[in-house]
């Protein structure tokens, strides 16, 4: 008998690949279990008042089934009834409102978990809103889960705006600072005690919760310019710098004293407080339907995610906002020079959205911009630009160095990958596309063979595979 122990590192990685395939598979019996119970449960079963009955698990369009099967369901699942009716929702909505998406789910293309977020977020839409979203979401299936939620999330506020307009007005109904009660033992607790400490908690509107942490950086970072160590261990986090800002705010005297002690002791005094506007910079893309009225814009913010056009102007408020060219994202520039212009990385940065490594979750702009073909101070001129540049996290850019990955760049923000075993990935801004090589048999490779895209159409049916 084979033990895993017998097995090569290649052997290793084709077994995880199969068993990722065969998770999912198991994920995907299990809901097509679930439909075929519903669909068993779907004739009114006319029982004495207070009994059983039909209802609508799902959203517009969706069948009905009996109210009482689950419950019988639910034991042979090992779950709760209410857990089970929230799966066996989101498995009638996949079926009948997101059928592109539900085809991806059986291709083992989009994880079951990801399809069922996506469902549970576009419920309250009208079938024929939920197009937008399944036709979307189904196009960009190699995305990583974070971001085909995002795009989901985007497409259930652009198909219906005022309802989101109303989930924000509910949601600033409920603002308010909360300090959380003690409870007793607190003070003496190991584990998330509060001895000497008091946690709060704010919930704010987002455009008022950016100014204030904005606000609390920029204080955090003057009282640690001018911290003056008591002994050689005093050295204090910026989380502690954060907590000591938000103390000083809580007293305004002392917090403009504070920061007028900053200003340079021959400067005129102020005539009166004053702050200069902060920086703001906004991306504009413009899609044809939406500058023809066929389609409402939805913004995008950097950790903040989808928004309104309205939350958009709120954030800039007391913002200096400065107006640049149109950015050409099909176009690049090299130089003859080792560091990646600040105007190539930013290219770069809105070309990919963050780390190009095969499968990485990471959006932020603190990367490494790695010379996919190794730079060579005595080669030819022109190596550092827009096709010789992979933003990659500290660690992957360490892995891609150090370990025998072989990278090549295929356009303007599209990178393949082989793994030191031979896994080839290509990343590109519709994500990570797993690759099938075609090898001799003493390993060669020769070919490869690469999955059909959706090409995504308004018109009836599911969009064909090119």
């Amino acid at each position: 008998m084979t033990t895993l122990g017998d097995l090569s590192a290649a052997e290793l990685l084709a077994a995880e690949e199969s068993g990722v395939r065969l998770k999912r598979q198991a994920e995907v019996d299990g809901l097509l279990r679930l439909l075929a119970w519903c669909d068993l449960h779907s004739v009114d079963p006319q029982g004495r008042p207070g009994g059983d009955r039909l209802v609508r698990l799902g959203g517009e369009g969706t069948p009905e089934t009996s109210e009482l099967c689950l419950a019988e369901f639910a034991v042979a699942s090992h779950a709760g009834w209410i857990a089970t009716s929230h799966r066996a929702a989101a498995a009638l909505d996949l079926r009948h409102r997101l059928p592109r998406l539900w085809e991806r789910v059986q291709r083992l293309d989009v994880e079951v978990w990801v399809a069922r977020k996506i469902a549970d977020l576009s419920r309250k839409l009208s079938r024929a809103a939920v197009e937008i979203v399944d036709i979307s979401v189904a196009a960009a299936r190699d995305l990583t889960p974070g971001k085909l939620i995002e795009l989901a999330e985007a497409r259930v506020i652009e198909a219906d705006p005022a309802a989101h307009r109303e989930r924000i007005a509910a949601e600033e109904a409920r603002i308010g600072v909360f300090a959380r009660r003690r409870r007793p033992g607190d003070a003496v607790v190991d584990i998330d005690g509060q001895a000497g400490v008091q946690p709060i908690t704010l919930r704010l509107p987002t455009a008022g919760a950016v100014e204030f942490t904005t606000s609390v950086d920029e204080v955090a970072r003057a009282l640690a310019d001018q911290h003056v160590p008591d002994a050689e261990d005093d050295v204090p986090t910026m989380d502690q710098f954060r907590a000591h800002a938000v103390e000083l705010l809580a007293d305004p005297y002392a917090a403009v004293r504070f920061l007028e002690g900053l200003r340079e002791p021959e400067a005129p005094p102020a005539p009166a407080p004053t702050r200069a506007p902060r920086k703001a910079t906004l991306y504009v893309h413009l899609d044809a339907a939406v500058l023809a009225g066929f389609a409402t814009g939805v913004a995008r913010v950097e950790d903040l995610g989808p928004m309104l056009l309205e939350q958009v102007a709120a954030l800039l408020r007391h913002r200096s906002v400065a107006l640049r060219p149109v950015i050409d994202l099909n176009a690049g520039a090299s130089v003859d020079a080792y560091e990646h212009p600040a105007a190539c990385k930013e290219r770069t940065h809105l070309r990919t959205g963050g780390d190009v490594f095969p499968h990485s979750t990471s959006r932020t702009r603190r990367l490494d911009h790695d010379h996919v073909t190794p730079y060579d101070k005595d080669g030819p001129p022109g190596q550092t630009g827009d096709l010789n540049d992979a933003p990659l996290t500290r660690r992957h850019h360490r892995a891609k160095t150090h370990l025998p990955y072989r990278t090549r760049q295929l356009g303007l923000g599209a990178y393949r990958w082989e793994t030191p075993h031979g896994l080839l990935r290509v990343v590109s801004r519709y994500g990570t596309t797993a690759v099938e090589p075609v090898r001799m048999g003493d390993g060669t490779l020769v070919g490869e063979v690469y999955a059909g895209r959706y090409d995504v159409r308004d018109d009836v049916g599911a969009p064909a595979a090119i």
